[in-house]
């Protein structure tokens, strides 16, 4: 059985001051600011039992095309890119400050020789000496006692936990952009077939009062206006064609790749591109919008990087120390009494900083409070888009119910402004502004059933977007584990 060693004795020592380092936090409490908002959204009443339904994208999507063209984008996106390496970045940092947290331990080996003239020592003879050396060094590892750098391991956690939210609204704006671009495409393309089938309809018209004029069975005023109506109709053909070009430009870049022609089909079903949701309360905005969860995670680092300034205030103890073998022959080493060790405390407390210390934690709680007003402001933002997403959602079906009735009776008034005419109880002036409103309403009709389905991608992304089932980085893994350990 081995007897008591005291140099054992003493790293252990240490190593249990060293785990006892860092209980103590001087952050200040931690406590959710609340809500800064109403109970319910605008013209809807508070249901506790009507709990946010968003769903993961793919569930939520249902046309199949679109649901291929959000998948291209969460692949080759570059903006999504960089916010996927910026997760990594801040990972990385985090792992940098919690290294922090424990010595740094290091591996010396060392061989000297020297030769010491005779008039330099006591034996009036030449000395020739050795020195030999291996053993363990920590390198001024500070005893957190105050919790300074435990404080900033929470602040680096925190936004670290941060940049994965904003990587997961990144990911959620993406497919919203993707869905509206695809959207505003297919809009442009049945735009675009009506306009060409008024263009046909027209150069025919033109075709027959030109004949018309030659035979002297109608006015040449008679002709010009149907000229105009044809170049009219011509004129918002181009600008459509261009319209398209660009949008189609745009999904390109969202995507990150070409679109080519067979995920971009000919027609679009309204009610099939997605399904319903229902908006829930607005305290489930804090649970599923990434952009909140982000602010709150930089809200958090904020208050521990207060505690970080407050033990600043406080002694620094830090240890630096080896333990090893020591021997003047090489021979000799690892051999009986050849231990060698020292320890080297150090403490510096703060005497007179020119403020530097009062300013820094005066800083940090000024910090702290920006980073509530941001998250108040980002939780009244989320409120706001909610809000509007509803009431886009209601007011724009019953537009669209409207300009329904309107294409139904403006075609029907230019059917009847045309059998006026053949008859001769009205001027051509009158089926002139009969075909020109029936063209704007078939337009806006379908401008307008385009704005009710981006209203309901808005109202997705308001909820969250479905970000509790997007692809989570490690951070999630990480924040229970850390804070089970505070």
């Amino acid at each position: 059985m081995t007897g008591f060693n005291p140099i054992t004795a003493r790293w252990a020592a240490l190593l249990l001051a060293g785990s006892v380092a860092g209980c103590a936090s001087m952050a200040p409490p931690y406590a959710r600011p609340p809500l800064p908002v109403a109970a319910a959204y605008p013209g809807e009443r508070p249901a506790a039992d009507a709990p946010v339904q968003t769903a993961a994208w793919q569930d939520y999507f249902a046309d199949p095309h679109l649901k291929a063209l959000i998948a291209l984008a969460l692949d080759n996106n570059r903006d999504l890119r960089v916010a996927v390496l910026r997760v990594e970045e801040a990972r990385a940092s985090y792992g940098i400050q919690r290294a922090a947290q424990f010595p740094t331990l290091g591996l010396g080996v060392d061989a000297g020789r020297s030769r010491i003239p005779a008039d330099l020592n006591f034996t009036g003879k030449p000395l020739i000496a050795s020195q030999y050396q291996v053993g363990l060094g920590i390198n001024s590892w500070e005893l957190d006692f105050w919790g300074r750098v435990r404080s900033l391991k929470d602040a680096a956690l925190e936004n670290y936990l941060a940049t994965d939210a904003a990587r997961r609204a990144v990911s959620i704006s993406l497919i919203a952009q993707v869905a509206n671009a695809y959207l505003g495409l297919r809009e442009l393309d049945e735009r675009l077939l009506l306009a060409r089938q008024t263009i046909a309809s027209r150069a025919e018209s033109l075709r027959i009062f030109r004949r018309r004029v030659e035979v002297g069975a109608t006015s040449r005023l008679d002709l010009t206006q149907v000229e105009t109506l044809h170049q009219q109709a011509v004129v918002l053909g181009a600008q459509l064609e261009l319209a398209r070009a660009r949008q189609a430009h745009a999904l390109d870049l969202l995507v990150g790749a070409s679109v080519g022609p067979d995920l971009l089909p000919a027609g679009i079903d309204d009610g099939a591109v997605m399904r319903e949701l229902q908006a829930g309360l607005p305290s489930d905005l804090l649970a599923e919008r990434p952009d909140i969860v982000a602010a709150e995670h930089q809200l958090r680092a904020a208050n521990a990087n207060i505690g970080a300034a407050r033990a600043a205030f406080f002694p620094r103890i830090a240890l630096t120390g080896s333990l090893g073998t020591a021997s003047a022959e090489l021979n000799g080493l690892f051999g009986a009494g050849s231990s060698a060790w020292n320890i080297a405390p150090s403490l510096l407390l703060p005497l007179f900083d020119g403020g530097r210390n009062r300013n820094n934690l005066a800083l940090n709680e000024a910090l702290r409070d920006e980073a509530v007003a941001r998250y108040e402001k980002t939780i009244q933002d989320a409120f706001r888009d909610t809000a509007d997403a509803l009431a886009a959602r209601q007011w724009l079906g019953e537009q669209v119910r409207t300009l329904q009735a309107t294409v139904a009776v403006q075609t029907l008034r230019a059917r009847l402004a045309r059998l006026r005419y053949a008859n001769g109880a009205a001027a051509f002036l009158e089926v002139l502004d009969a075909e020109r409103e029936q063209l704007t309403a078939a337009q806006q009709l379908v401008q307008v059933r385009r704005a009710l389905l981006s209203s309901r991608v808005d109202l997705y992304v308001a909820l969250g977007g479905g970000a509790p089932h997007l692809a989570p980085a490690t951070a999630a893994a990480v924040a229970p584990a850390e804070r089970s350990a505070r």
